[in-house]
């Protein structure tokens, strides 16, 4: 009783419109929120730069906002995010003196003081709010708005810090980040080479029409590759020059093509301290059953150099399994 927190042994009191910040339906609301923000980090970068077209903004027009699923998966986003906000605002939270706090006025305070204005801005509807506004530059700015919503990528990763313990847990959380990372870099990649185009042929989007013979033509604006075919290759191409310098069938040509590759190789420098960091891992991770197999075979040695009887043999494998699991070879006697 002297090592756990007060509300760990007694459960507060509290009103009915309180929630317990470590009760079941909070922790399965924030795998829920989880979700929606690892969906959110993939497909708002994507939908921002991939799916802005004139092609689409005029379909959209004609067929209204809930004729895209995306736009209507985002709306749902929006939503959950802005439940989440009411929810974060009657959750308890534990002081600095490790006692639950239960007042809703503290519970708000608190939470207005630290995580509401990046909940609340990651959660505005700017799509809906603009829409129909007929402006380019006002669909590109909409755009640019959506992807606040990443902001919310930080305090999940203050949640996850928890896993830290775990070398499985960090070394799927590794290699997520340098997809994710490498998922980023080619939606901005594809979003150089969209602006650009317009203005020159020599960029990678006219080079790769011509090797797949898909040219474009500026009186059509769905010409040219498909968007499967832009995506793939732009990923392709952020992937080997994060892991080595490119192999030349994906080039940049432009000025700023060429500026940000540079930026690519210079982030791909990371690319050995990440895997680094997960040769550590490994060894850590397999570090505890090295030890469990060479401790294992010593006393397989002991017992055939002393002809023990195999009553007996199985009894000192079964006692050494049960140790192991109980000390995990920690020498308790020491």
């Amino acid at each position: 009783s002297d090592v756990l927190p007060e509300y760990k042994l007694e459960v507060p009191e509290t009103t009915w419109c309180i929630l317990l910040h470590y009760s079941p339906f909070k922790a399965f609301w924030d795998w829920i929120i989880l979700l929606l923000v690892l969906y959110t980090a993939v497909f708002t970068p994507y939908s921002a730069a991939f799916l802005l077209d004139e092609h689409g903004d005029l379909r959209q027009r004609s067929c209204g906002y809930t004729c895209n699923p995306l736009n209507v998966a985002d709306l749902l986003v929006d939503v959950l995010f802005i439940v989440d906000i009411v929810i974060n605002l009657r959750t308890t939270y534990v002081d600095q003196n490790d006692e639950v706090v239960t007042q809703p006025s503290r519970i708000a305070k608190h939470y207005i003081k630290g995580w509401f204005p990046i909940d609340l801005f990651a959660a505005v509807p700017f799509d809906l709010l603009i829409f129909r506004s007929g402006s380019d530059e006002m669909a590109t700015l909409t755009s640019l708005l959506k992807t606040a919503r990443l902001l919310r990528l930080v305090r999940v990763a203050r949640k996850l810090d928890r896993y830290s313990e775990y070398g499985a847990a960090v070394l799927f959380l590794l290699m997520c980040t340098f997809v994710l990372i490498a998922h980023w870099l080619a939606c901005i990649w594809y979003a150089i080479g969209f602006v650009e185009r317009p203005y020159t042929e020599t960029g990678w989007l006219d080079n790769l029409a011509e090797q797949l013979g898909k040219t474009y033509n500026d009186s059509d604006s769905s010409s040219g590759p498909s968007v499967k075919d832009k995506y793939v290759t732009a990923l392709y191409f952020t992937l080997s020059s994060l892991t080595s310098v490119g192999f030349g069938n994906v080039s940049p040509n432009t000025n700023s093509e060429k500026i940000f590759s540079i930026c690519v190789m210079v982030i791909g420098l990371m690319y050995a301290s990440i895997f680094g960091n997960v040769s550590a891992i490994i060894q850590r991770l397999y570090s505890g059953t090295t030890r469990y197999h060479t401790q294992m075979l010593r006393v397989k040695e002991f017992i055939r150099f002393h002809q023990i009887p195999g009553s007996l043999r199985q009894r000192l494998e079964e006692y050494f399994q049960h140790a192991w699991s109980y000390t995990n070879g920690i020498d308790m006697n020491a």
